[in-house]
């Protein structure tokens, strides 16, 4: 049986950075349960990188746009005859409640921004080897709690990132539900095409192609190049047999 891995590709700068928010959450949500050094930094690193996220662009009036704009599909989608008009009602309601949640939420990573021992974590992540126990007495007294007052300080952190994270995630489902996958042909290891209003691309090819994508574009048109995973003794068929989703 063969393995099927799934690659995505932002076509514009939104999307680059949701998803980039989307993978640091997830890192967060996988190291919570910190209970030593290495997965602390990992936690704190993973907060350090989502705290430099929020400083770019107009996260939230983004995310607020697009769920407006899913809203919008879906009230398109309630005149189509035949369509279950309780899902339609139910995603609706849905969208609604996560941008009045996002709405009412305090500036995006507050509470962490705050926070005195992020702050001093964060502080020597860019030192090689700054987080030493002399050098993050702190972090280290931190670390020889109760695991439950640990764990409670965790949640707590968590659970101020939710109004983001319930938002973008409702947005990737939708989008990403919004691309039906269709069989392509690469000749040489090339493909492109348009992608007139698409977001994202999702291309799934076999581990046994040996084969990765590199993908440029950006909203209106796209190509692929796809290239071995061995660059030295590694080919590329003529012709590559492969699926994709503009979504």
């Amino acid at each position: 049986m063969s393995t099927t891995i799934l690659f995505e590709h932002p076509l514009n700068e939104k999307m680059r950075t949701w998803l980039r928010i989307e993978f640091l959450l997830q890192q967060l949500q996988i190291s919570r349960d910190i209970s030593d050094h290495t997965r602390a930094l990992t936690f704190f690193r993973n907060i350090a990188e989502l705290l430099d996220v929020f400083e770019r662009g107009e996260l939230r009036t983004d995310i607020l746009k697009e769920l407006e704009r899913q809203q919008q599909k879906l009230r398109a989608w309630a005149e189509v005859p035949g369509v279950d008009m309780e899902l339609v009602n139910q995603l609706r309601d849905k969208l609604k409640r996560n941008a009045t949640n996002l709405m009412a939420a305090p500036r995006m990573g507050q509470l962490l921004r705050e926070d005195r021992l992020i702050g001093l974590v964060r502080q020597r992540l860019s030192i090689p080897g700054g987080c030493c126990s002399f050098d993050l007495p702190t972090l280290h007294i931190w670390l020889h709690i109760d695991q439950s007052q640990r764990d409670q300080q965790v949640t707590l952190w968590l659970e101020s990132l939710d109004p983001l994270r319930n938002a973008l995630t409702q947005i990737l489902d939708l989008i990403r539900q919004s691309g039906v996958f269709r069989n392509h042909t690469s000749l040489n290891g090339f493909f492109q095409d348009n992608a007139e209003g698409s977001d994202l691309l999702r291309l799934q090819l076999t581990l046994e192609d040996s084969l990765y994508p590199q993908v440029s574009g950006h909203k209106t048109r796209y190509a692929i190049r796809f290239l071995p995973l061995d660059s030295e003794r590694g080919d590329v068929p003529a012709r590559l047999d492969f699926e994709l989703a503009c979504c």
